[in-house]
């Protein structure tokens, strides 16, 4: 289940609209036809929220924090210059900081529990008895950035623009199950569904709302403008494409709600964007902005050094990621006719040494991801249980027989294997397919070569992908690797234009309805989706629909493993990497944080929203930074992604001073290869 600002479009924005943990039904109250009350403030999709209605803030925030200061971010992944201030269009490459800094949606979710929302720009929410409606009442108090009130007809309008074909697709599909939206009266709108969802009620939660002036009577994919909308910020500067600032609003209308309280506490924050990865790393050294975020583990290990990591100015920290990992692999596009068969595909998986990779270029910074639901309950592993079976066995005829044995590991080099006895298992799949070594290549029936173009945008990932063509070569195998500017990259993965290439999604407390958008038949078809695969397959269709109707977390879980089962039995990729830790350098003496670690978080959003200026007052929660070198203590007791949902303490060291401190758009997998 995704949040409508985060799951992923097109890779200039792989995270407008990433799975935050977010959700709401059945703890949901009914309401009469009549439909103007009866609705409840929070919400959980399968318990009851950590915060009672009546709550003053959440809990991983500080409400005394101080007000002021300067915070100055860089994206996660280069993308050199922005173009519009649009980010529901596929046109152009958007500036950051929109999403979170300026829009705001129906509600939000809390940081420190899975799967739980609250009041925003909704005061409330109901959700009629018969499934088939859910109804939100405005806050009176909303206010759009030019002064007007946020009303119900504002929020049906944003509904019908972000489902128009002028939007971006992914909105289109994630809601093609609501049928309308209906202005009620000057608080209330509800929106009708064409078929019982328990998603669909979070998903309308997570709505982006704007004002219809923003547009005026433009076409909304022509809007590029500065947008009028709700947001705590207002764009306040741009330079030459490259830099953006955002200004804090006085007049913002939200600041005493418990979901606003202790937020957003600098009065600018700003963006510099970088043509390439060293030349952002040298400018944070210089002190141009202020947290970088390394998703590559030999740059942090031997880069991050110098003379301000000496003095203590800039500091290097780990903090715990327990985020489910979701997904990042090479994809195979099956558009293209040389992926067409399985064994192609199992080979060509058989050929990546991941344990030389971690040991050689890695430090042993990472773990094998070896499904779509790493590090997350929703993982398959081993045989299916009765549950799974209970869901694959009406889909028997479709599926292949290694969905009902011992789920497939990834290929491993690992004594007493070896690259060389994959190698070998490779060529025999090869062969059975119809390949065969021939005139210097190995080639098909009707000669043709097997030759796979990798695309990529970012030249850090050449040194994996150079490995990977030797692994290749052997078999005689031919991978050319193809850098292009990022613009050229975005619009041939729009257009599906690409042999292969590193995709990487961030993982869900609740997958649903954004795997329709990620590997449903119908989003195959549809340039700018997130099926990049081009995967058509009816038994996974019938997979997303239970996944979708589970209204229990055991189904839930049972769904996913299944579907995590049929997609690793196809080998439609080479699952990679992933880290179980945030590696952040800051700036080591401008900022504080509260005492309180959020449990799913992303440190660029944890940065706008929890931290302060170390320069104004004093205020009274704030930590101290961890020795030089250490993993950032937070513990979380049993581990996992599933233990107690409460924020987590980081104990500084004793006689800690003030605490002071100083993106990735195909998802957040947050490894060499998700920016590489």
């Amino acid at each position: 289940m995704a949040h409508a600002l985060s799951l992923p479009l097109s890779p200039s924005r792989r995270r407008l609209l990433q799975g935050l943990p977010l959700a709401l039904f059945p703890f949901a109250v009914a309401w009469g036809a009549d439909g103007g009350e009866g609705g409840e403030p929070g919400y959980a999709l399968y318990d009851r929220p950590k915060y009672p209605p009546g709550f003053r803030h959440f809990d991983y925030v500080d409400p005394a924090a101080p007000v002021g200061g300067t915070l100055l971010l860089t994206p996660p992944t280069v993308g050199g210059s922005f173009d519009t201030l649009n980010p529901f269009t596929l046109k152009g490459s958007p500036a950051p900081g929109l999403n979170t800094l300026v829009f705001e949606t129906l509600m939000t979710p809390s940081w420190d529990e899975p799967n739980s929302v609250y009041g925003l720009l909704a005061e409330d929410v109901a959700v009629a008895a018969d499934g088939l409606s859910v109804q939100f009442r405005i806050d009176s108090r909303a206010r759009f950035s030019n002064g007007d009130p946020v009303t119900p007809r504002d929020v049906a309008s944003s509904f019908d623009t972000l489902i128009s074909s002028a939007a971006a697709p992914q909105f289109a599909s994630i809601y093609a199950d609501v049928a309308r939206a209906v202005v009620v009266d000057s608080r209330h709108v509800r929106f009708e569904f064409r078929r019982r969802n328990h998603e669909l009620p979070i998903l309308l939660a997570g709505l982006p709302v704007f004002s219809p002036k923003w547009a005026g009577s433009r076409p909304f994919d022509r809007v590029i403008d500065a947008p009028i909308a709700s947001g705590p910020y207002r764009i306040a500067g741009r330079s030459q494409q490259r830099d953006i600032s955002y200004a804090r609003r006085p007049d913002y209308w939200g600041w005493q709600l418990p979901t606003r309280r202790g937020q957003f506490n600098f009065a600018r924050i700003g963006y510099k964007l970088y043509l390439d990865g060293t030349a952002r790393l040298e400018a944070f050294k210089a002190g141009e902005f202020d947290l970088l975020q390394e998703f590559i583990a030999r740059n942090w290990a031997r880069q991050y050094r110098g003379r301000g990591f000496d003095s203590g100015e800039l500091r290097k920290l780990e903090l715990p990621n327990h985020n489910p990992a979701g997904f990042q692999g090479f994809v195979f596009n099956l558009r293209r006719p040389q992926f067409q068969d399985v064994r192609v595909r199992h080979a060509l998986a058989l050929a990546l040494d991941f344990q030389w990779l971690d040991r050689m270029l890695f430090y042993g910074a990472y773990r094998r991801i070896e499904g779509y639901f790493a590090n997350s309950p929703f993982e398959a592993r081993g045989r299916p249980g009765p549950d799974e079976l209970a869901l694959l066995g009406p889909l028997r005829a479709q599926l292949a027989p290694c969905v009902f044995g011992d789920l497939p590991r990834m290929p491993t080099t690992r004594p007493p294997g070896s690259l060389r006895g994959n190698l070998l298992q490779a060529r025999a799949l090869l062969e059975q397919a119809g390949w065969h070594w021939r005139d210097g290549a190995l080639r098909n029936p009707r000669g043709e070569a097997l030759v796979i173009e990798y695309l990529d945008s970012q030249s850090s990932m050449s040194r994996i992908v150079s490995v990977y063509a030797q692994a290749l070569q052997r078999l005689g195998i031919r991978l050319d690797y193809r850098l292009v500017d990022f613009a050229l990259y975005q619009q041939r993965m729009d257009s599906f234009d690409f042999d292969m290439t590193t995709i990487a999604y961030g993982g869900s407390t609740s997958p649903g309805n954004e795997l329709f958008d990620r590997f449903g038949s119908r989003a195959a078809g549809v340039q700018g989706s997130n099926n990049v695969w081009g995967l058509r397959d009816p038994a996974v269709d019938a997979l997303i629909g239970r996944i979708v109707a589970a209204t229990t977390m055991r189904d839930l879980e049972s769904a996913c493993r299944a579907l995590d089962r049929v997609l690793v039995c196809g080998w439609y990729s080479v699952p990679q990497w992933y880290s179980n830790t945030f590696r952040v350098a800051i700036a080591a003496r401008k900022f504080a944080w509260p005492k309180a670690l959020p449990l799913y978080y992303q440190p660029e959003a944890w940065a706008q929203t929890c931290w302060w200026s170390a320069d104004g007052p004093r205020a009274p929660a704030a930590r101290s930074l961890p020795p030089e070198g250490v993993h950032a203590a937070w513990g979380r007791p049993g581990g996992g992604v599933d233990g107690p949902r409460a924020a987590v303490a980081w104990s500084p060291p004793s006689g800690g001073a003030h605490a002071r401190l100083g993106r990735t758009d195909g998802g957040v997998g947050g490894t060499d290869a998700s920016t590489a």
